[in-house]
């Protein structure tokens, strides 16, 4: 078992993005990003190591590999690819090919700061993945891969290879490799919070009571 599958994942499990972008937003880290959520309603929660990749334009510099195969070689499992092709929509960076080459290597996710393709193939073999959208245009003569595991942009905010990478419903959030243990005790720490104050709210019905006793709209300076 690695490190983080020992000491991390079934924290995060426990978490939402959410709670961890709260957390961030309180540690003064820019972690989350927009508009890039689960291609299929039951793709729920994912979570793991990046392994990334950038896209850049089609030219006269040409690649050895088709896009994304160098990362899938390299990840381990439970790892999650993510991809920076700047958020475009006109061509795909991912397909079935790549979806089961990665599940087959055990891979946890793909989550794409652009579309995807074969999204059917994707769904048949339940392999997750994450975009802003989907597009039949194949990536050959129209993208191709910079560079495997070093810094990327992705929805606004940069990612290094190794850092921890969270998707649900609500979006995808990054967390620093070497800020986990910061982020992770105060995001439970405004879960834990939360849990109690709907559990009041549930309980006694004083919604307003319990906002004020739980000083919600300050929960992040004074938590």
């Amino acid at each position: 078992m690695n490190e983080f599958d020992e000491k991390y994942r079934a924290r995060f499990e426990k978490l939402s993005t959410t709670n961890v972008a709260d957390a961030e937003d309180a540690l003064g880290i820019k972690g989350a990003t927009y508009g890039i959520r689960p291609m299929r309603e039951s793709w729920g929660k994912v979570v793991g190591r990046a392994v990334t990749i950038k896209m850049a334009a089609a030219g006269e510099t040409k690649n050895q590999h088709h896009l994304g195969m160098t990362a899938i070689s390299v990840a381990r499992s439970g790892d999650i690819i993510i991809v920076d092709n700047a958020g475009r929509l006109d061509t795909s960076c991912w397909g079935g090919i790549l979806a089961n080459s990665a599940k087959a290597k055990g891979v946890g996710a793909v989550i794409v700061d652009g579309a995807v393709r074969d999204l059917d193939d994707c769904i048949e073999i339940d392999f997750p993945v994450y975009a802003r959208g989907t597009v039949v245009w194949t990536a050959r003569g129209r993208i191709m891969e910079q560079s495997t595991n070093e810094m990327i942009s992705f929805g606004g905010v940069q990612v290094h290879p190794g850092d921890v990478v969270m998707g649900d419903r609500s979006g995808v959030v990054i967390v620093p490799w070497d800020r986990v243990e910061e982020v992770l005790a105060k995001a439970e720490e405004l879960f834990d919070k939360e849990e109690a104050m709907v559990k009041e709210i549930l309980e006694s019905g004083d919604v307003l009571g319990v906002d004020t006793r739980f000083g919600y709209e300050k929960m992040l300076k004074e938590s």
